[in-house]
Order: C-alpha cells, then sequence, then structure tokens
C-alpha cells in the first residue's frame, strides 16, 4: 500500500517547475478595512497580478519559478522586478515597455466583505504583450505553464497569450488557468463570455471562486451541474478547484469531488488568496508526481493533502496587506498544517 502523501521540502528539480504568463501591476490597497475607495484615507502600496502572484507564490513554497509579461520602464514597473527577483522568481521573461506605463489597482475591503476595485489601464504595458516578444524556449521548458484571462481580453496579448499556451501544451506541460473574472476590465458583458472561453480548451487545472463556476459553464443551476457541464465540453480537463474563501475549497476530477474546510486565520486582506491557493496546488501536485504518484489516479485520497496544503497557503495570505508579499513560505505552510493535527 502506498505511504500517505505530504508535501515535503524536496526542492523541484525539473529545468522549470513553474512558468505563468500575464499581467502585472501594482495593487494600492487601503489602509482601513470596511470601507469603500473613496472611503479610504491612504493606501498601502503592493506589487500583484494574478499570474505574476503565483509565480512568487511558488517560489516562495521552494519552486523554480518564472514570470512572463510586460510593464512599464516606469519606477511601478522596476519595484515589480525587483520585488518578484526578491521572492525567488525568473523575471528573464520580463519586458520593460517605454511606450506603455505599468497597470495600477486601488483596492479596498468594503463592510460586505466585498472587495471595491478600480483599475489604471487605457492601455497599460501588460495589454501590448506581443506574440513576437514571447520567450518561446523558457515557455518550453515548463512543467505547468500558468495564466488567466486578463490578458485574453484584447489584442495583441490575447495572441501571446494562446501562442504561449499552444506553446507550452506541446511540449508537455499541464496547463493551469484562473479565469480571475473582473468584469470591469471588459469592454462589454458579452465579451466575458467568449473571451474567457478561448482558455478553457487548453486547461488540464481549472482554479475558480465559488461565484464564477456559473461564468465559465452554460449551465447555471448547480455547481455540480456547471462541473459537468465543463467536463462534458472540455476533454483535456482534469482537476476544478473551486474556492470559497473562509470555508476552504472543493476540488473535483472526473470521478468525484473532495472539501477542505477553512483554516482559521486573523485576516485582514484577501487579495492575493486565491493565487496563492493556486500556487500551493500546484507545488503539492508537482511533488506527488516527482514522489512517484499517479496524478491520474481513479482514488480520490492522494489530492486530499494537495487540496489541504492549498487551502493552508491560501488562508496564511489573507493575514498580511497586498498580495506578493503576503504570500507564505514553506515552513509558515507547515506549521499552519501541523497545528491542525
Amino acid at each position: 500500500m502506498r505511504k500517505a502523501f505530504t508535501p515535503s521540502r524536496v526542492r523541484l528539480r525539473l529545468p522549470m517547475d513553474v512558468v505563468c504568463l500575464g499581467e502585472a501591476l501594482i495593487d494600492f490597497v487601503a489602509l482601513e478595512a470596511g470601507v469603500t475607495l473613496a472611503q479610504a484615507s491612504g493606501f498601502l502600496k503592493s506589487p500583484g497580478g494574478a499570474p505574476a502572484n503565483v509565480a512568487a507564490g511558488a517560489a516562495k513554497l521552494g519552486a523554480e519559478a518564472a514570470f512572463i509579461g510586460k510593464v512599464g520602464d516606469d519606477p511601478f514597473g522596476r519595484f515589480i522586478a525587483a520585488t518578484l527577483s526578491e521572492a525567488g522568481v525568473d523575471t528573464g521573461g520580463l519586458i520593460f515597455s517605454a511606450d506603455h506605463r505599468t497597470g495600477l489597482a486601488f483596492v479596498s475591503l468594503k463592510k460586505d466583505g466585498e472587495r471595491d476595485f478600480c483599475f489604471f489601464r487605457n492601455p497599460s504595458a501588460d495589454m501590448r504583450l506581443a506574440a513576437e516578444e514571447l520567450p518561446r524556449g523558457l515557455i518550453g521548458r515548463a512543467e505547468v505553464f500558468h495564466f488567466g484571462s486578463i490578458t485574453l481580453i484584447q489584442e495583441p496579448s490575447r495572441r501571446a497569450t494562446l501562442e504561449a499556451v499552444q506553446v507550452a501544451s506541446q511540449n508537455g506541460a499541464l496547463i493551469s488557468y484562473d479565469p480571475n473574472i473582473r468584469l470591469a476590465l471588459w469592454p462589454e458583458a458579452e465579451a466575458v463570455a467568449f473571451g474567457v472561453a478561448l482558455g478553457l480548451p487548453y486547461a488540464d487545472i481549472l482554479k475558480v471562486s465559488e461565484e464564477e463556476v456559473v461564468c465559465v459553464s452554460t449551465q447555471t443551476s448547480t455547481e455540480e451541474a456547471a462541473i459537468n457541464d465543463l467536463y462534458s465540453r472540455y476533454p483535456k480537463l482534469k482537476w476544478v478547484a473551486v474556492t470559497r474563501g473562509p470555508n476552504g475549497a472543493s476540488l473535483y476530477d472526473r470521478h468525484g469531488v473532495i472539501h477542505q474546510p477553512g483554516f482559521t486565520a486573523n485576516s485582514v486582506d484577501t487579495t492575493g488568496a486565491g493565487d496563492a491557493f493556486t500556487a500551493g496546488f500546484i507545488v503539492a501536485l508537482l511533488e506527488y508526481r516527482r514522489s512517484g504518484g499517479d496524478i491520474l489516479s481513479s482514488q480520490l485520497g492522494w489530492l486530499v493533502p494537495v487540496l489541504r496544503f492549498a487551502c493552508a497557503t491560501g488562508a496564511i495570505t489573507t493575514t498580511r496587506k497586498g498580495a506578493i508579499p503576503a504570500m507564505p513560505s514553506r515552513g509558515q505552510v507547515e506549521q499552519l498544517l501541523q497545528s491542525y493535527r
């Protein structure tokens, strides 16, 4: 009988464990909780952007991670590059644009628990990433390639994103996709479903919040109906992770579902928690496969510690403001997990 899997400290050995592509920006996070952006007295500057967050999160957990994207050749872009490098991320695929500025987002947590966003990107540098600028050699070395839908909103970043996903897939990478739907960034409501759907045929791993499930499926009656619809339409899809904030997460495969309750955390800012979850999931999944585990097994038991590790990673991230600065180390995640044994 196989010994139960526990994510270990063994450093991942392939040329590049995780390659992330997408937006990198500056989040200005309100200093107070429970206020709108208009009510905030000030903001904390924090580097972010969902794919950049995942890269930093994976690197802090011990993976070899790289980020591909475009930022302005401005103080904010240089700050992002320095922050990613400090986290251990390979930034060789980060391009500095002299023509467009780094994107900015102002974020606050309202009294109802929802986040209030205001974006400045008309256009920002990440939207101008072109297919001709892609580091295809780096993409081809990825064991997991992660991307989101923000760079699918318009050209030229849409074409660049899809070409990068195709290169990664052709070279045998597992493809991780987080739609990360931000309605305010799309030109019109009708464009959201079309744009988000562009990434779904490539995905082996799909991470969505419980609110986003109905946005990526044609079946909206129940979560289970939506999941079944996704599996019926996308034969490549292996796992669907549905995050539920403080209530943990559910993980589906084609054989069933497992649930993980949330971990108690002194939450001050949920920015980046879903990205931390994704980083934790990817790292634990890779480590299970490196340990000789069969990731295509019809037995769901092996996924339990993978989901648990991902949820713990996400929970810790909510205890600090910002995204990348709040991503936990391996030791912090292990300490939290041990406290629940």
